[in-house]
């Protein structure tokens, strides 16, 4: 299996790429480095990406348990390097729940799941970056 994109310049900074499953993104740098701010910065897409395979794998594996949350949220953070070529060099994802009698522990099993085995994205960013994981529970 495989995924193929096209990614088209459409003047000035700005970058429209096709996506598999969906119509177009847009690509924008930011006004420091000539842009416009009307898309979504590259890099900052890539911590998109990896909480979105995380959520997905989460989500379906507490289904799969039978154990509801109300709300599931995540932060992830970046830390670029100095040097050029930038890149993250740590990342922090922060995992959230909120609901009425969590079962913590199936939370903690479903994250660590998609941690250590599911999320492809993950295992891609673990190749450069020292990814840290925690997770926070909001019972009501």
């Amino acid at each position: 299996m495989s995924d193929k994109i096209t990614t088209k310049w459409k003047g000035n900074m700005v970058f429209e790429s096709d996506n598999p499953r969906w119509d177009s993104i847009m690509m924008d740098a930011s006004e420091d480095f000539g842009g416009t701010n009307s898309g979504m910065a590259p890099k900052a897409m890539m911590l998109s990406s990896l909480a979105g395979c995380s959520g997905l794998d989460v989500v379906s594996v507490l289904d799969k348990m039978k154990a509801p949350v109300e709300d599931f949220y995540m932060t992830v953070e970046g830390e670029l390097t100095d040097e050029h070529p930038k890149y993250y060099h740590t990342v922090t994802v922060e995992y959230h729940f909120t609901g009425k009698d969590l079962n913590e522990s199936k939370i903690k099993k479903a994250v660590d799941l998609s941690v250590d085995k599911y999320c492809g994205v993950m295992e891609m960013f673990r190749q450069f970056a020292e990814v840290k994981t925690s997770i926070h529970y909001h019972n009501k």
